[in-house]
C-alpha cells in the first residue's frame, strides 16, 4: 500500500525490523564522539528530506553515524554534506551551501534526497535482507514523488544497491555498471545517473570535486 509521506515517515521512524541496526544506532547515540558528547543523538532511522514535488531524487546508501544518525537528517553535520551541499547550491538545488542540523532553514528545491538503508550499519555495510527490509520504504518514497525523472546515485555502494532494487521491480539489463556522470534509462522511463560520494576521501584525492560535481548537477538539470 502506498503511504502519503506523512504516514511513511512516522513508519521510518518507528521501524525495528532489523535488531543488528537498531542495536547499533543505540550504542553510537549512547557512545558518542567526543565533539559532539553534549548532544543528544538522533539515533533512529533517517527519512527522506527535500521537495516532496521533485523531479531528481538523490540516493546514498545509509546514513552517517555521527551525521544523520546524530542530526536526525540525511546527509547533515558531516563533511560529505559539507562538500555536497556547496555544489547542490552552486546548481540551484538548494537554497544553502551547508546543512549543519535539522532547523537550519535548509530547503532543496527540484531535488530530494534519502538513502536506500534508514539505519546506520555496522562497517557501512548492510546485509541483503536489512535492504530488503528497507526497500519496502524506498519504494514508497519513490512512488510519493509523483514528478520524479531522474535518480541520482551516490557513489558506487549506493548506484549498486539502487541497481539490486531496481532488479526487483523491473526487467533492466544485467550490464549495468557505476561510471561517474553516466546516464541509464530504465524500462520505467526513469534515468539513473552514477556520481562519486561526495566523501572527504574523494575529495581529498581529487578523484571529485566542486566544479565536476557542480557540473553533474548542471547536467542533470538539463536532462530533466
Amino acid at each position: 500500500m502506498n503511504k502519503s509521506f506523512d504516514q511513511l515517515e512516522n513508519s521510518i521512524i518507528n521501524c525495528k525490523k532489523c535488531p543488528r541496526l537498531v542495536n547499533f544506532r543505540s550504542q553510537i547515540a549512547k557512545d558518542k564522539r567526543k565533539q559532539y558528547i553534549n548532544e543528544k543523538y538522533w539515533g533512529k532511522p533517517i527519512t527522506g528530506f527535500g521537495d516532496r514535488k521533485a523531479r531528481i531524487l538523490l540516493v546514498g546508501l545509509a546514513p552517517a553515524a555521527h551525521g544523520g544518525n546524530r542530526t536526525g537528517r540525511v546527509f547533515t553535520g558531516d563533511r560529505s554534506s559539507e562538500f555536497l551541499y556547496k555544489c547542490l547550491h552552486k546548481a540551484k538545488l538548494s537554497n544553502k551551501p551547508n546543512s549543519i542540523h535539522i532547523s537550519d532553514g535548509l530547503r532543496l528545491n527540484d531535488s530530494f534526497i534519502t538513502t536506500a538503508l534508514k539505519c546506520v550499519p555496522p562497517g557501512d555495510k548492510p546485509t541483503r535482507n536489512e535492504l530488503n527490509n528497507c526497500f519496502k520504504y524506498f519504494n514508497n518514497e519513490i512512488e510519493n514523488l509523483k514528478n520524479l525523472k531522474i535518480v541520482v546515485a551516490l557513489g558506487r555502494i549506493a548506484f549498486d544497491t539502487c541497481v539490486m532494487f531496481y532488479k526487483q521491480q523491473l526487467q533492466i539489463e544485467p550490464d549495468i555498471k557505476f561510471g561517474h556522470s553516466k546516464f541509464y534509462k530504465l524500462p520505467n522511463n526513469i534515468i539513473l545517473v552514477g556520481s562519486y560520494h561526495p566523501s572527504p576521501r574523494n575529495v581529498n584525492t581529487g578523484r571529485i570535486d566542486i566544479k565536476k560535481m557542480t557540473n553533474l548537477f548542471l547536467k542533470i538539470k538539463k536532462a530533466i
